[in-house]
């Protein structure tokens, strides 16, 4: 149930990344945990499987995000890949382009100094959808949905502080900070703790991040407690 806010424009993308994940799966901050196989990439490692939640190449200035969704996938489980590729094979080059997969449904954010998109699979067919200028949120669902309540209560304001300069992440973290005075089981919560809903995931970290000719760079922000802000 992670969140992703994104604002695209002629120039490139910026975006602020909130990574909900079960706490006692092991993973890495910010770094770069492949060489071999993705030389330069950095990333969010999940050493689990190996993959990526969050990655950026900074040769290609290509970035991905990885948010999971609801599917309706007719394998065996000890058949699933794991969706921990995607992103490090974005960067590259590598998207996935059509079905089936042997993978859970996700959105594949992708973003580039020319433009964005998600691919989103929910076991049956896998979609794009142009992300068009302007700001944005995806989740779970749809781009801009608005049955996620989350996207409902908060892309207004994100669309509102729109990041038309160097204070950008200042002004959207302020946001997250105030969307986090909400509980964090409340359905409008961006800092989540989604146990109550069935799920051992909590908000760890979140990222802003931005993309263009001439820039290609990520910050990550561990969160002090799991679920919680400050």
């Amino acid at each position: 149930m992670c969140t992703v806010v994104i604002d695209v424009a002629s120039s490139g993308a910026r975006l602020l990344a909130v990574r909900d994940e079960d706490p006692q799966r092991p993973w890495d901050d910010l770094g770069p945990w492949w060489p071999d196989s993705h030389p330069g990439v950095i990333g969010i490692h999940d050493r689990r499987a190996g993959g990526a939640w969050l990655a950026l190449d900074p040769r290609t200035h290509r970035l991905a995000v990885l948010l999971n969704r609801a599917d309706v996938l007719d394998l065996p489980e000890e058949s699933v890949l794991s969706r921990g590729s995607l992103a490090l094979e974005s960067v590259v080059g590598r998207s996935p382009e059509s079905g089936p997969l042997p993978m859970h449904g996700f959105n594949l954010l992708e973003a580039s100094p020319t433009g964005a998109r998600v691919l989103s699979w929910d076991g049956t067919v896998l979609r794009e959808t142009p992300v068009s200028a302007g700001v944005h949120m995806i989740a779970h669902d749809d781009l801009d949905d608005p049955r996620t309540a989350r996207i409902r209560a908060w892309l207004p304001l994100f669309a509102g502080s729109r990041p038309d300069d160097d204070g950008w992440a200042d002004r959207w973290v302020g946001l997250l900070a105030e969307s986090a005075r909400l509980d964090p089981d409340d359905d409008r919560a961006i800092i989540r703790d989604n146990n109550a809903h069935g799920y051992p995931t909590q908000s760890l970290l979140y990222c802003t991040a931005e993309v263009s000719d001439d820039t290609a760079e990520v910050r990550s922000h561990v969160l002090a407690a799991p679920g919680r802000w400050g």
